[in-house]
């Protein structure tokens, strides 16, 4: 197995993905991995990472919508999670919070791929 520090962003989020429990404890929630998300992000920057670096510009293209929605990054996943609406992101459903999580994996997997496989400052390392 490869070692975390050795891993790509991408390996390092599907890593996450599969073992959430590892990383935010047991009943992970969809609320505690965008904060623990938030923080690999904030280590990233202040480290000199890219973090999450495009992530809601992408989500919000992703999106396709021309909506006036104001949302952080974890309201745009839920937005392509559950189009029919959430009443709290920190008290979802349990069938919900399931399928936000394995949404939002999907995407960042989605996002990593894309931002390896275009050439630019970000990717010279």
């Amino acid at each position: 197995m490869t070692q975390i520090r050795e891993m790509s962003e991408r390996e390092y989020f599907a890593c996450v993905g599969r073992r959430p429990g590892m990383f935010v404890g047991t009943g992970s929630s969809f609320h505690q991995l965008a904060a623990f998300l938030t923080g690999y992000d904030q280590h990233a920057m202040r480290h000199g990472g890219q973090g999450l670096t495009g992530w809601h510009e992408w989500l919000v293209a992703r999106r396709g919508c021309s909506c006036s929605c104001n949302h952080a990054w974890p309201g745009q996943v839920l937005h392509i999670a559950l189009p029919e609406g959430w009443n709290s992101i920190a008290d979802l459903p349990p069938e919900d919070e399931k399928h936000a999580i394995k949404v939002l994996f999907q995407l960042l997997d989605e996002f990593a791929a894309e931002r390896e496989a275009s050439p630019g400052p970000q990717n010279s390392d």
